[in-house]
């Protein structure tokens, strides 16, 4: 499914961080790997040496794995070159770093992850990295919501994500607590619980078991974001991947979204991950 794949990396580490997962997806998937540094206009020069080296460096890196590799170095605005090369190029999916912006603001209010992750005709993996020096992980918590689409891509990418790193995967869903009136919540067992499963959760875990990596599926009732937060804190997850929210930018104004308040609080490092493959 992934043939392509490119990298964005700038003059800050946590781009070099993302990119390191891409490669890592490079090497597993035998898939061409292009690393691209867009200097913007009036970009110091100490930044634009930084971002080269950066580049330098993955680039060895790719040759050691035997990857595939290709740099590319352009100048202008980062969103329309990258945007230019995912289209001449065919990439399939696209890697690049989350930006201080994406944690301080809303991140569906106009930020440059957004943007990316609207505009790109690929599959777009967004790093937010918080351990700069774990990029190994071995837990990977996957959260997915009651409704999916593009499920074979997701346990698709999940899946070769898990094998590049020797990873195992922990399915979570978080579900609402069950209520009756004038009888406050009521508990259920486990069993109980799994019979509830969403079918396309169900349909996402025997993709996932097709491709022979260690899984495990957990649903527990709450609130979706500190359900993720706390799972991923208290079991010691290492990365988080979650699905990018399809929410409109009203709806995430008004009623606030899982993506943002997980891209927050994370205590591990995280990707956001949007499909674009149609199932096949």
């Amino acid at each position: 499914m992934y043939k392509k794949i490119i990298a964005a990396v700038n003059e800050h580490i946590n781009s070099e961080i993302s990119a390191r997962y891409a490669l890592s997806l490079a090497q597993t998937c035998r898939a061409k790997l292009y690393i691209c540094f867009i200097a913007e206009k009036g970009m110091a020069a100490s930044s634009i040496s930084m971002a080269e080296d950066a580049v330098k460096r993955l680039f060895m890196k790719a040759r050691e794995a035997d990857v595939h590799v290709e740099s590319i170095t352009e100048t202008g605005s980062p969103l329309k070159e990258i945007e230019k090369i995912v289209k001449h190029e065919g990439i399939d999916i696209a890697f690049a770093a989350t930006r201080r912006e994406d944690i301080e603001k809303r991140f569906y209010a106009g930020t440059f992850a957004r943007r990316l992750s609207i505009n790109l005709p690929c599959s777009v993996a967004l790093v937010r990295v918080v351990h700069m020096g774990r990029l190994h992980p071995d837990k990977i918590l996957v959260p997915l919501k009651g409704r999916n689409g593009h499920i074979k891509e997701r346990a698709h990418f999940i899946a070769k994500m898990a094998e590049a790193f020797g990873s195992k995967v922990f399915v979570f869903h978080a579900t609402k607590p069950i209520t009756k009136f004038l009888h406050g919540e009521i508990h259920i067992t486990p069993i109980e619980w799994e019979k509830r499963l969403p079918e396309n959760i169900a349909d996402f875990m025997k993709h996932l078991k097709k491709h022979k990596i260690e899984y495990e599926g957990k649903l527990l009732p709450g609130a979706v974001a500190r359900s993720i937060t706390i799972e991923a804190a208290s079991k010691r997850h290492d990365l988080i991947i979650m699905g990018a929210s399809e929410r409109s930018l009203l709806s995430s104004i008004l009623k606030g979204n899982p993506v943002e308040a997980v891209l927050r609080e994370a205590p591990c490092d995280m990707i956001i991950f949007k499909p674009f493959h149609e199932n096949k």
